[in-house]
């Protein structure tokens, strides 16, 4: 059951990338992490696309540092946010009675901003 906005129930999901510009946003995301947590050394960002069932994680951000109090954590989830913000993937959500809806990356805030 998926818990998000109206409860309903996903069979499965589809994601989908322009592929050549979510590499380099996913660059882009490193570039800023490295800039404002300069003791970060190491970060990772993947993306799954394709099909994929329900609660399989489809997107992992890693970043490692020599000490937790580097602001490791924090980089970690600047990345995921970012990518949510802009990075151009879709998602669909697939019921079992085959109704579908595409989703893209809005970020929360977009979302309060767009209201009147």
């Amino acid at each position: 059951m998926t818990q998000r906005g109206i409860p309903h129930r996903t069979d499965y999901l589809i994601y989908e990338a322009y592929r050549q510009m979510a590499e380099g946003k996913m660059l882009q995301i490193s570039q800023e992490i490295r800039s404002r947590w300069p003791d970060v050394e190491g970060i990772v960002i993947v993306q799954r696309i394709g099909k994929l069932n329900p609660g399989i994680p489809s997107v992992l951000i890693a970043c490692t540092a020599s000490h937790r109090d580097t602001g490791v954590f924090e980089a970690a989830r600047y990345g995921i946010d970012r990518l949510k913000e802009i990075v151009p993937i879709w998602k669909k959500e697939v019921s079992p009675d085959g109704k579908n809806g595409w989703k893209g990356n809005i970020y929360p805030s977009q979302v309060n901003d767009n209201k009147d």
